[in-house]
């Protein structure tokens, strides 16, 4: 998976040299936040789908636990396109993640410990595998989603995915592609790493930001799409056997994409295939990237677009304890 190069604290590094020490304090706490994104091989050349909000969600979830990235947002964005340049790449999976350094080993960082910020470029097909046409099999998980003011779920956090791996790892062992995860209450929330959807009468049903999920960049461009042909959506809470009522299931997420469910627990959602609205939305997003959709909203950006800002610093990010930028 590895490219020529890394973007480590400022600077462009070969891939084998960003490395960090066995005492990084997110290696023992899950003290790192992130995000996932995709470069797309467009007419007009590689171009990042909603770069910009990506990064804005970077900072918010640094935010929530008082971590200091030392950069702008418009010079990550800028890093976010030189590592593409750099690596000459027509599309990727781009991987940004701030994380407390090495700084002792107590739950919070000695004042002062140094915060890291790295960016990886790699190839990276669909996330499910040919699931993205045929659809994908996937299970209610044992694992709920955790309850409201334990962990944050709108902060995009390295700990976070600790639930997902279980639910994704119970998934598999019982030979599903993936695992769906039940709230707190009982009620939907989203899968280990997508965002949920249903259809129901030609109506979008999905689960709304107060399930416990990831309030997903791509579950929101689906919502808008949706809308733009004439769908109806609405974020409500919704029952387990809600699941197998539906028409039709959708998964998404920026490495999922838009991904369809051919059956939960073994029972087949319509058809037992992708169905019509799942496709036309499926149509709309993928067209971004190939003209047939127009990109009214300003979501693709392209890499070789001018910096918005004064080249990247080449200093290492600034210690925890300073002031997050906006």
């Amino acid at each position: 998976m590895s490219t020529p190069f890394l973007w480590h604290n400022g600077r462009l590094v070969p891939w084998a040299d960003a490395t960090v020490h066995v005492t990084t304090h997110a290696l023992h706490y899950g003290s790192s936040v992130f995000e996932g994104e995709r470069v797309y091989a467009t007419p007009a050349g590689p171009a990042y789908f909603r770069l910009a909000d990506h990064t804005a969600r970077l900072f918010e979830s640094a935010r929530v636990y008082d971590i200091a990235i030392g950069y702008s947002e418009e010079e990550i964005n800028e890093a976010c396109r030189e590592l593409i340049r750099a690596n000459a790449m027509p599309s990727a999976y781009v991987r940004p993640i701030v994380f407390r350094g090495a700084g002792g080993l107590g739950v919070l960082p000695k004042d002062g410990a140094p915060v890291d910020v790295a960016i990886m470029a790699m190839e990276w097909g669909a996330y499910l595998g040919d699931a993205r046409e045929k659809g994908a099999d996937v299970c209610v998980s044992s694992w709920h989603r955790p309850a409201p003011n334990t962990l944050p779920s709108w902060a995009k956090a390295g700990g976070n995915y600790l639930s997902s791996q279980l639910i994704a790892a119970e998934a598999r062992r019982g030979g599903y592609d993936e695992g769906i995860a039940l709230g707190h209450n009982g009620l939907l929330s989203e899968g280990a790493g997508e965002n949920l959807f249903l259809v129901k009468k030609g109506k979008l049903l999905t689960p709304p930001t107060s399930a416990g999920i990831l309030a997903g960049i791509t579950r929101d461009s689906v919502i808008t799409l949706a809308a733009d042909l004439g769908l109806v959506v609405e974020e409500r809470d919704l029952p387990r056997e809600a699941l197998y009522s539906a028409d039709e299931i959708f998964m998404t997420g920026t490495a999922a994409e838009i991904t369809p469910v051919r059956s939960v627990d073994r029972k087949a959602v319509g058809a037992g295939k992708p169905g019509p609205i799942t496709r036309a939305l499926q149509d709309a997003f993928f067209g971004l990237f190939d003209g047939r959709t127009a990109d009214r909203w300003g979501w693709l950006e392209a890499v070789d677009a001018p910096a918005a800002a004064a080249h990247v610093r080449a200093s290492h990010s600034q210690p925890a304890s300073m002031e997050i930028p906006a």
